[in-house]
């Protein structure tokens, strides 16, 4: 990975400089990584092993220096503080492709405020877009109801970087393969694709094309048929392919439509297709599709097998940002106690939650299934008990007892003193994990239209906590 130490906010660098001449450089704080929800029921976490290559790479080179210097915003006190830079805390995360929900610590990071405070851009740019993407991509799977997905998004991401990382979290998230031959190499993931309308529209007729086509593929041809006239030329002219590709022993995997009716041209292909003798041949569609049209085109019948997303995907067209932050929540005191900080605001969804925490998924011991999640703090411990109160943090008359259940410790350690602890896994390893992490709730809690709200509440000490400092920062 290349050297991203300067991809920060000025102000890092200044509140930095400010923190080396105010003597708390070297005070222990705590920040957490979370999102409060806009556009997002839940989430599915994606980025971590980036965010890793990035925090234990941090070096400033000579050049990163010279060009701060030329700023004449630092003295050389500081400036050499920077040449001997490292990251020597701790940070701790729940796995990538883990289903997440609003407020709560996607990742927490743990060190001196010096290093803490310049870290805090690079992760949420690294962390908030792939996990938006790989939540799309959740949604978009969901609605696919089991049909083959391929992410088609490079040419309409937002730059290299989105295109590349927007399709490893694409594929972690389920996407079945991705049309980006980089990303391919660099993560070793499935790549598919086939050929544009340039090359039905290069050859003298839609015939030649797709014999030309055949005859380089013939064990794995599938066909575009929409440059013309879908119904009657595209589809009859695969069809007569298929029959020559038939003869020399081969068959062909089937064809793509890419605009127009989607429901009523594969409706119509489906026939042609069946009636000629190729039942097996696959329907592709692609063009402008998201979760809605999936939903829409199974309303209406549509005879389609797989599907190719590319814009509405890799740039997550409805929600374009996660609106992920990253906020303190603890700070060491003269006496090097960790003490609990609290964000205020007027409005309520901005309070922050204190202290140093993690959080523990609640699970039904005879389906499996999640009931609820705890943001509690680091060291408390459920298990073993009997029966567990929970309820809601801002309607506290909703409580709910919980029994014959178990639970499940989220978070986990990945860099202990700077130096990696986590075995970090392949995109196949988090992909099937993703699949997992999904597949232990409710449809209800997945669906795209008033879904369940999942609950996720604050265990009894940090909400003591919480309101402790609540009452005392509003005498301030």
């Amino acid at each position: 990975m290349r050297n991203l130490t300067l991809l920060t906010d000025l102000y890092q660098l200044t509140m930095m400089y400010g923190y080396s001449k105010n003597g708390q450089m070297n005070k222990t704080a705590v920040f957490d990584v979370f999102y409060r929800g806009i556009g997002n029921n839940y989430a599915i976490a994606c980025g971590l092993e980036q965010v890793v290559d990035y925090v234990t790479n941090l070096k400033f080179e000579k050049d990163d220096i010279e060009y701060l210097r030329s700023k004449k915003l630092f003295d050389e006190d500081f400036l050499k503080l920077l040449e001997d830079f490292k990251f020597t805390g701790d940070i701790y995360s729940v796995p990538e492709g883990t289903v997440v929900f609003p407020q709560e610590p996607i990742l927490t990071v743990k060190a001196r405020l010096f290093e803490a405070q310049l870290i805090e851009t690079a992760i949420l740019c690294i962390l908030n877009h792939q996990t938006l993407i790989a939540t799309k991509t959740a949604k978009v799977i969901y609605a696919a109801n089991g049909a083959p997905v391929a992410e088609f998004g490079l040419r309409r991401a937002q730059g290299p970087d989105a295109g590349i990382y927007g399709a490893r979290a694409a594929v972690i998230a389920g996407c079945a393969s991705t049309s980006n031959v980089l990303a391919g190499k660099m993560f070793n993931i499935p790549i598919s694709g086939t050929h544009a309308h340039a090359w039905v529209m290069s050859f003298p007729s839609e015939y030649d094309a797709f014999k030309a086509y055949a005859d380089m593929y013939p064990d794995t041809c599938l066909l575009l048929c929409d440059t013309y006239d879908t119904l009657r030329s595209g589809v009859p002219n695969a069809i007569k392919v298929f029959k020559e590709l038939r003869a020399a022993g081969h068959e062909p995997i089937g064809i793509r439509l890419d605009s127009g009716d989607l429901a009523y041209l594969s409706q119509e292909a489906r026939k042609m297709l069946d009636e000629a003798g190729f039942p097996n041949a696959k329907i592709c569609a692609s063009g402008d599709i998201d979760e809605t049209v999936l939903m829409s085109l199974a309303s209406q019948g549509a005879k389609i097998d797989t599907y190719g997303i590319g814009t509405k995907l890799i740039t997550s067209m409805d929600c374009p940002s996660l609106g992920g932050v990253y906020k303190m929540s603890a700070i060491e005191d003269d006496k090097g106690v960790l003490q609990p900080r609290l964000k205020m605001s007027d409005t309520p969804g901005k309070i922050t939650n204190p202290g140093f925490k993690k959080i523990v998924r609640i699970y039904d011991e005879n389906s499996n299934k999640a009931l609820a999640d705890l943001i509690c703090l680091q060291e408390e411990k459920f298990d073993g008990l009997q029966e567990l109160e929970i309820f809601d943090p801002n309607f506290t008359y909703k409580r709910k007892t919980i029994t014959n259940f178990y639970v499940k410790e989220l978070t986990t350690k990945i860099i202990d003193n700077g130096k990696l602890v986590y075995k970090l896994p392949t995109v196949q390893e988090i992909s099937k994990y993703h699949k997992e992490s999904y597949g232990e709730f409710w449809n209800e809690y997945k669906r795209l239209l008033n879904p369940h709200i999942y609950k996720v509440d604050l265990s009894q000490k940090l909400y003591d906590i919480k309101q402790e400092l609540l009452a005392k920062n509003s005498k301030k």
